[in-house]
C-alpha cells in the first residue's frame, strides 16, 4: 500500500503563515509513547509508533518538526481517515509541513505517528500552525487499556510497505502504524508503547547493544544513559517478539564464540522476561516469535521460548504464555498482509486471555 509523501515542495520554508501557533507544551495536545520531555517546549520523539493527537478548529493544519538526521517519516491522519495518511518525509533541521487545507467548518481531529525507529534518529516536535481563527480543542479521551511491545524490525514494521519482490531496507517503506503491534493495539482499543529496534536481539544484535541494554531507555537513539520512568505508565499486557536476530547471528553468522548451548539460550531469554515481570507484576506477558525464519520448520528457536515460559510457569508465574506466528515461506520482512494476519492471531489470543 503506497501513500502520498509530503515532498520538499510542501515545505513552507520562507513563507509567512497568517495563522495560529500551537506550542508543543499546550495541555490539550495528547502525547503517547516514551517521549523525552526534558524540555517541555522541545519534546523529542524517537520510538516507533510514538504519537501526538488532538482536536482543532480551522481550515488548515501544518506540523513543525526539527529532525535530527533527516531520515524519519511520519504519518498524519485527519478526521480519522486511517486509509489515507499524509506522509511526512522529514528533512534535517526545523521545517514546517502543510498537511491539511480547505477543511470544512467545525471540529477536526489529527493524529501524528512516527513510522520509523530510533536508528533514524530523534525528532523534536515544534508545534502546529492552524488557520487564522483556528484553535486547539479538548483532546479525545485516553484509552484505558495499555499494551507494551518489545521487539525488533518485525515489531517496528521494517519493509512492510515494500512490494513482495522489492527491497526491505528503504526507509519510506517502514511504517509502524501498519505493523502487527500497532494493528493489534487498535483492534483492542488499547494505547501502545512500542519498544523496538531493527536488528536487535537478546544475546547479540547487529550492533553493540542488546534489548536487555535497551529496554529501559527513554530515548531510542542508540545505546544511551537516558532512563524511562516505569511508574509513569503501566501495561496490562506485554508482548515480547525477539530472537530472530539471535538466530541469524548465532546460527548463521557465527558471531558468538563459543556459541551458547540450548540451556544458555533459554536462560538468556528467561532472564530478560524476569526483568519485565519484576517491573510489571500484574501484566499478562505474551512471549511471541515470528513470522520470519526463526519459526520455520525444524527451527529450535520457538522451543527455546516455550521452554523459558514453561520454566517460569513452573516457578509460579501463571500470567504468561507463548504464541508463534506461522512461517509463510516468505524470505523477507513481513509485508502488511502478513502483519494483518499476525495481528488477527494476536488480537484473538489477547482477547481470550484478558477477557477483552
Amino acid at each position: 500500500m503506497k501513500f502520498k509523501t509530503v515532498l520538499a515542495a510542501l515545505l513552507l520554508a520562507g513563507q509567512t503563515l497568517a495563522g495560529v501557533t500551537v506550542q508543543p507544551d499546550d495541555a490539550q495536545l495528547q502525547y503517547t509513547g516514551r517521549i523525552d520531555f526534558a524540555d517541555r517546549a522541545r519534546p523529542m520523539l524517537s520510538w516507533p509508533g510514538t504519537s501526538i493527537e488532538g482536536n482543532f478548529s480551522g481550515a488548515s493544519l501544518a506540523v513543525k518538526l526539527d529532525d535530527q538526521l533527516g531520515k524519519n517519516f511520519f504519518n498524519v491522519y485527519i478526521d480519522g481517515d486511517l486509509a489515507r495518511p499524509v506522509v511526512i518525509e522529514a528533512a534535517q533541521g526545523g521545517k514546517t509541513y502543510a498537511v491539511a487545507s480547505a477543511l470544512g467548518p467545525g471540529a477536526h481531529r489529527f493524529l501524528i505517528t512516527k513510522r520509523t525507529d530510533g536508528e533514524e534518529g530523534g525528532t523534536v516536535f515544534q508545534g502546529l500552525e492552524l488557520a487564522d481563527g483556528g484553535k486547539l480543542l479538548p483532546p479525545p479521551a485516553r484509552k484505558r487499556r495499555h499494551i507494551e511491545f518489545f521487539g525488533d524490525s518485525i515489531t517496528t514494521g521494517m519493509g512492510n510497505e515494500s512490494p513482495d519482490d522489492g527491497p526491505d531496507h528503504l526507509l519510506k517503506d517502514k511504517n509502524n502504524f501498519m505493523s502487527y503491534s500497532s494493528i493489534t493495539a487498535r483492534a483492542l482499543d488499547a494505547e501502545a508503547h512500542i519498544i523496538s529496534q531493527s536488528g536487535i536481539g537478546v544475546m547479540i544484535s547487529w550492533f553493540p547493544f542488546t534489548m536487555p541494554d535497551f529496554y529501559d531507555q527513554l530515548s531510542a537513539v542508540g545505546n544511551n544513559d537516558s532512563r524511562w520512568d516505569f511508574t509513569s505508565w503501566t501495561p496490562d499486557v506485554v508482548v515480547i517478539n525477539l530472537f530472530q536476530n539471535d538466530r541469524w547471528l548465532i546460527d548463521r553468522e557465527h558471531r558468538l564464540s563459543p556459541a551458547p548451548d540450548d540451556g544458555q539460550r533459554v536462560q538468556a531469554y528467561r532472564t530478560f522476561v524476569q526483568k519485565l515481570r519484576a517491573l510489571y507484576p500484574k501484566a499478562y506477558i505474551v512471549c511471541a516469535l515470528g513470522s520470519m525464519d526463526a519459526v520455520q520448520e525444524g527451527s529450535k528457536w520457538p522451543g527455546y521460548v516455550r521452554t523459558a515460559v514453561d520454566q517460569l510457569r513452573q516457578g509460579g508465574d501463571r500470567r504468561i504464555d507463548t504464541i508463534v506466528f506461522p512461517w509463510t515461506g516468505f524470505g523477507g520482512h513481513p509485508r502488511v498482509k502478513q502483519h494483518q494476519a499476525n495481528a488477527a492471531q494476536l488480537t484473538a489470543f489477547i482477547r481470550q486471555k484478558m477477557g477483552w
